[in-house]
């Protein structure tokens, strides 16, 4: 059902429309989004019965997997469309859509970054220094992927797999997972590792942290906010970031860019929102070539 109704919307938007290609492919984009929720939900919806609940459940999931209340609602818009043409075209009697209200825009979420400027961001610390070389390397893994700045700080030696290319990760209620790391954050992880934390004599507790300070003890988190608030003064950027920014932004460009919605649920380590769910976990060399072929540093 929804392959055939998105087929027509395509077929709509380009002969009635007349819209480019990239256009048509970010409208269907949204659409294929709500498909995918649905079916992680084990809702057995069909396009013609959406209903004003389905759409809210759906962007409430967008919002816990990270994604800004502007992205949401930049989602909200494509649904619009879809669905106001479904109504027009008598395929439903009722628009699921109108009633749904853009989620409010608040200040308690901090600012998605663009790709741009996480570079910007990166090109401003100093290599040259064994501080410089150990901070990339931090800010690649967050942004590469999407851990929180505990698990950052909290990574150890034991549990990361760089000839993999994964990191086993102790999250919430010390539930475990492996996560994917981007081949820009495995790079920069073992120049870290080979060139500067092999000189640091680690203090007592401390030795199986991944990353530590020039004493030879794990980091803290106000540490780590404070190295990405420096680097935000350095480039000039005019937005609230924080080690959190990182995460949103790693599942905001996954899903815009086209991921599949339960294969960044899974990497983010977010539990499902119905607790009666039934989980299945993702097979690693899945979330592996999904980290390849949508992390814009993959």
């Amino acid at each position: 059902m929804w392959s055939s109704a998105i087929k027509e919307y395509k077929n709509y938007l380009h002969l009635e429309r007349g819209l480019s290609e990239n256009s048509i492919e970010a409208y269907i984009h949204d659409i294929e989004k709500l498909h995918q929720f649905l079916e992680i939900k084990e809702m057995k919806v069909g396009p013609t019965e959406v209903t004003d609940r389905h759409i809210r459940e759906f962007l409430q999931y967008l919002g816990e997997l990270g994604m800004t209340p502007s992205s949401q609602s930049r989602f909200l818009s494509g649904l619009k469309g879809f669905f106001k043409y479904m109504f027009a075209e008598d395929l439903i009697k009722d628009d699921p859509t109108q009633l749904v209200e853009a989620p409010r825009l608040s200040r308690k979420l901090p600012d998605t970054l663009s790709v741009q400027e996480i570079d910007q961001l990166l090109a401003a610390i100093d290599h040259s220094t064994p501080e410089g070389t150990r901070n990339r390397a931090m800010l690649e893994i967050l942004y590469g992927s999407g851990l929180r700045v505990s698990e950052l700080i909290e990574l150890t030696l034991s549990n990361v797999y760089t000839e993999l290319g994964f990191l086993r990760i102790v999250g919430k209620g010390n539930k475990e997972r492996l996560v994917p790391m981007g081949s820009e954050a495995t790079k920069y992880l073992n120049i870290y590792l080979e060139q500067v934390r092999c000189h640091v004599t680690p203090q007592k507790d401390h030795e199986n942290y991944v990353f530590l300070n020039a004493r030879g003890k794990g980091l803290s988190r106000v540490w780590v906010f404070l190295v990405i608030k420096e680097l935000a003064q350095i480039i000039n950027l005019q937005k609230n970031i924080s080690p959190h920014t990182f995460r949103h932004s790693f599942a905001t460009h996954l899903i815009e860019g086209g991921a599949d919605l339960r294969a960044v649920q899974e990497m983010l380590g977010h539990e499902s929102i119905t607790t009666t769910e039934i989980y299945t976990h993702l097979d690693r060399d899945y979330l592996k070539q999904i980290m390849h072929d949508f992390h814009p540093r993959s």
